[in-house]
This record gives C-alpha cells, structure tokens and sequence, in this order.
C-alpha cells in the first residue's frame, strides 16, 4: 500500500496576515479549569493562556478569559466554578461544568448584543465536541498528543474549529483527515528570563515524574559522565510507583538531588545556572515548554530528537541531538561549545509572545472571514430558496449539506 503523501505544513500565518491590518476583536480564551492562570508552579497550559492572554490585551483586543478561580490576567476574568480542581485533571464532570458555563455567558452575551468575534479553546475536549452549537467561531489548540483515542475524538469532531498545531512535528502526526490550519508554537516573554553566561556545575532535568519524561535516563546519564545533577519536578497522581521504584533510591543529596516541585524566581535560577538541560523524552512530545524557558536564560539543551525536542534543539547550535544515554553523558562534555547568547536568540527569533500572538490573530482573522462566508452563503440560499409571497406552489429542496449547516 503506498503511504498517502504529507500534507504541507502551514506557516504562521502573521506572514499573510500583517498585523497592521488585523482590527481590534472580542475575544474568549477558555483555559482548563483545573489550575488558575498563571500556575503558581507546574502548569504549561495555563502558564501559554497566561502570556497571550496578556499580550492580546496589550495589543487592543478585548480579551475574556474564562479561567479556574485564583486566575490573574490583564484580560477581563470569569470563573464558572466554585474551586479549582487541581487533583481532578481530565474529570469530565469539571471540564463540562466549566465550559458549558463559559458557553451560557457567551450567549447571553450575544443576546445583550455584545457577542464575542471569536473563541480561543485551550480547555480540552468538551469545548471542541459542541462548538457547532455555537454561532461563534472556535479556533481549538491541539496542546495533547494524538494517540488512538485522541485521533478518533478529532476525526469526528476536529471539522468543527479551526485546529492549530503546536509545533510541526504534531502536524506530521494528525490522523488521517484532520487538517490543522496552522502551526503556532507556545509563547514565552524572553525578556522575562534571565539570561546568564557564567554557569554552575551541574545539570537539569525539569518535569512531572512520568515515565515517558525520563528522570531515570538522565539520572544513567549524569552518572555516566560523574556530573552533578538537579531532578525538579512534581510527583502527580499515578505517579507514585514510578518515582519510588526508579528515582527515589538514586537520590543521594550531593550527585542525585531532588528537589521537588519549583516556580516563580526558584525556577528561573535553576534554568540559568545549568551548565545544561536534559530532556531525554521517548514519545513524540507536541512541545516542550522546558527546553524553550531553558534557552531563554542560554541553557543548552541536550535532548533525544522526539517530536518538537528535534525542532526545538538546532543541533550543534543550541545543543545536541543525541540518541541515548552514553551519547547524553558524552555530550555534557561539550557543552562548553554553545554560545549561551546563541541560545536565547534562537527562541527569541521563533518563541517570543510577540511571534506567537501574530501567529494567532492571523489565525483568527481566518476564522472570523470564513465564518462570516458561511453566514452570508446561507442567507443568499434562504432567500434564494423561500417561498416567494402568495406562491403556494413552489417546492423548495435545500441541498443536505447546507441543511446540516443549517442545523
């Protein structure tokens, strides 16, 4: 069987969009329910909504963010539920509760003749399966993986919001006949970062203690090659067994040292004072949130080339691509080699909020022209198609197609 050819990979689309002629929209940005925004720690959706909730609002838009209680934003800010549910993360009785609520608020905002122009979704699941009960367009951000369950939800219901990538190795892997119309990566603010040349010995692993992240490869690793190594990290439902079989007994306190979950300036040290970050993930990471905060502050990385760690890590100039753990060990040896200023250019270039908030709005302006193509489409029909004043015999067939749209 001959393999179906790759789609081609969309760019960002500020590059047929200029921003100078994007116009100021109302928009509603749905995060998870789960964590507030910002996280006070580990959080990557939250910490994505959080950055370009705030830069939209700079940008004039009129941002609503529809968030977990305790959020913070520039953006105006709504809570649907009571608490948020930080132990509870995938609960379908929360994720309902919270964007039917957000849904219910946009509609009656429609009514009072305020309608929102368009809808961001970073929540998960729920909101993407009804946005076509709603009139407003829905942009939907593919922060998951796609696994087996995963591509058969988009295969049926990805048709129903514009979809966009996070990275161009997640494109590569949408299932057959979900198309995204974009690849907009997640943000940060680099100048947020410190950047710091002169380093302290010893490496990084930052992550949650799951299996598929690694903290036990990078453990065989940095003793491989006799460095000092810093786990950072929550240990999360499920994970337990994990971390007390394969981390746990490896932690000494002087070459192992765990030191729990960080965020805030905590966090920022650690990335800036690492001679290097290892991520030796084996799945096909979406992004990698990690690599680009550790290059901001001009940590090289040193990764296995897995989904978005192969676009993320130029290598040779930003760190090393290496294939497992001796080629880890080995490449800390040559960390000396990157050029820290190098690193932070090379995700100021392709990950600052700046790029990223261009990406989306072009991505909006899609959604918002389509939307109102579709809605003058099926008003000419309807008039086209009516019954003319007096005339009781004409017999009017509306095509299915349309009749779907229609419903």
């Amino acid at each position: 069987m001959n393999a179906r050819p790759a789609p081609p990979i969309p760019t960002l689309l500020p590059t047929l969009i200029p921003y100078e002629s994007h116009r100021a929209r109302r928009v509603a940005v749905f995060a998870p329910p789960w964590i507030a925004v910002p996280p006070p720690a580990y959080g990557g959706i939250e910490a994505v909504v959080a950055l370009l909730c705030d830069e939209l609002v700079a940008r004039g838009h009129d941002v609503t963010l529809f968030a977990a209680p305790g959020s913070r934003s520039r953006a105006h800010v709504h809570c649907p539920l009571e608490s948020s549910q930080p132990h509870t993360i995938g609960s379908a009785l929360y994720e309902s509760d919270h964007v039917a609520s957000a849904l219910d608020e946009i509609d009656r905002a429609a009514r009072c003749g305020q309608p929102f122009d368009v809808i961001h979704d970073h929540s998960g699941f729920t909101a993407l399966a009804m946005s076509a009960r709603t009139g407003t367009p829905v942009v939907h951000t593919l922060h998951g993986p796609f696994t087996k369950q995963t591509a058969s939800f988009y295969a049926r219901h990805g048709h129903k919001a514009h979809l966009v990538a996070i990275s161009r190795s997640q494109f590569k892997l949408a299932p057959r006949g979900v198309r995204p119309v974009a690849v907009v990566p997640n943000p940060l603010v680099v100048g947020d970062w410190p950047l710091r040349r002169d380093k302290q010995d010893y490496l990084l692993w930052m992550g949650r203690m799951d299996p598929v992240k690694g903290a036990h490869r990078a453990i065989a690793a940095a003793r491989m090659c006799g460095r000092r190594l810093i786990l950072a990290g929550p240990v999360q439902s499920g994970q337990q067994e994990y971390f007390a079989r394969q981390v746990q007994p490896h932690i000494d306190g002087k070459q192992i040292v765990y030191v729990g979950e960080v965020g805030g300036q905590r966090r920022e040290e650690l990335f800036a004072g690492a001679r290097g970050l290892l991520m030796p993930i084996r799945w096909p990471e979406p992004f990698g949130m990690v690599m680009v905060q550790a290059l901001a502050c001009g940590t090289p990385v040193i990764a296995f080339p897995e989904g978005a760690a192969s676009e993320i890590v130029i290598d040779g100039e930003n760190g090393f691509h290496v294939s497992d753990e001796p080629e880890m060990a080995a490449a800390a040896g040559r960390l000396q080699q990157i050029d820290p200023v190098r690193c932070r250019e090379s995700v100021a270039e392709r990950y600052d909020v700046s790029v990223v908030a261009d990406g989306y709005e072009g991505v909006y302006e899609r959604a918002i022209r389509e939307a109102t193509q579709q809605t003058v489409r099926i008003d000419r029909h309807r008039r086209l198609t009516s019954p003319r004043r007096g005339d009781t015999k004409r017999v009017i067939t509306r095509p299915a197609a349309l009749q779907a749209v229609e419903r």
